[in-house]
């Protein structure tokens, strides 16, 4: 089994740029919470904790060698249950039939991310219906648009993402949606459709402040992956991550995508997993000025709201 990883790291690394938040660990305010049992250390009190890893793309080829590795320490690290993201049709298949090995673990979305949009047809929006038809498969996506690209056609783009907004306005799944550099189509789109839709979460949100409140306006969940992690580009998020409602906030890792870069101990691959999802737990417990146990129980308990699923 490899080595665990805690939230509390990057939990205390963080509060380095909040001069109450120091002032608090210097008092030992924040050693443990209140529910901690008598002789249970904090860590040991986290580790009971339960995270919910809302999109985690375990279809990857780089998962191919030690899927199941990686699932068993996903678990060891409190990663409980894990969405599964269909990103093409290949992907939404695979996702499903991972679903139906793991039940009450995993679970699947089915969609046409926009990078392959150009190839949506007739017989993929067919595809798309009929697996959401399925227990295993808990929202519809990853669908929306990405202008940073380009790999597909914006017109294609914005096609394809219509027709799978009607998808879950015909079934009533939730929506799982990718943004990049699109705002201003991207809102209009779903401000649209949005009257027919059930929940909607804009999954790995790395947008400004002004985008995020409108589309918290809209109703939607925000999902917060290991960018805010990134002292590159994940900067400006630390200003306003505190602004999101606890009952819309979710967590992901985007695995493979995404490893968080303030890791410590390094981790020598460039693969993401799921079970880094702690420390992003933590990086966004501390940006927001909560406890990290707070976080786990509101995200954990928003996941199993949002996609309609049970305790395993």
């Amino acid at each position: 089994m490899r080595s665990r990883v805690s939230p509390w790291n990057p939990w205390i690394a963080e509060n380095r740029y909040f001069d109450g938040f120091r002032a608090r660990i210097q008092q030992n305010r924040y050693n443990a919470p209140p529910s901690v049992a008598p002789g249970t250390s904090r860590q040991e009190h986290f580790e009971a904790m339960e995270l919910i890893d809302i999109g985690c793309n375990l279809t990857h080829d780089t998962f191919d060698a030690d899927r199941e590795q990686v699932l068993a320490d996903a678990r060891q690290a409190g990663v409980v249950q894990l969405i599964v993201t269909g990103a093409s049709e290949d992907g939404s298949r695979m996702a499903l039939e991972l679903a139906r090995r793991h039940p009450g673990v995993l679970y699947a979305t089915a969609g046409v991310h926009p990078h392959h949009a150009a190839d949506y047809t007739a017989e993929t929006d067919a595809l798309l219906r009929e697996l959401a038809a399925h227990d295993e498969v808990v929202a519809v996506g990853e669908t929306g648009l990405d202008y940073f690209r380009d790999f597909s056609p914006r017109d294609a783009q914005r096609a394809a993402f219509a027709r799978q907004l009607r998808i879950g306005a015909d079934t009533g799944l939730p929506l799982f949606l990718h943004l990049r550099d699109a705002h201003d189509d991207f809102h209009a789109m779903l401000s649209e459709h949005r009257a027919a839709l059930s929940e909607v979460v804009v999954h790995c949100f790395t947008g400004s402040r002004e985008e995020m409140l409108q589309y918290i306006e809209l109703g939607c969940h925000i999902g917060i992956t290991g960018w805010i992690c990134d002292e590159r580009r994940g900067t400006h998020m630390k200003d306003y991550l505190a602004e999101i409602p606890a009952e819309r906030l979710m967590i992901e890792t985007d695995a493979p995508y995404l490893k968080p870069r303030n890791l410590r101990p390094r981790v020598k691959s460039h693969r993401n997993e799921p079970r880094f999802l702690p420390w992003i737990a933590g990086t966004l417990a501390a940006v927001r000025d909560e406890h990290p146990e707070r976080l786990a129980a509101q995200t954990t308990a928003n996941a199993r709201r949002f996609f309609r699923i049970a305790a395993p």
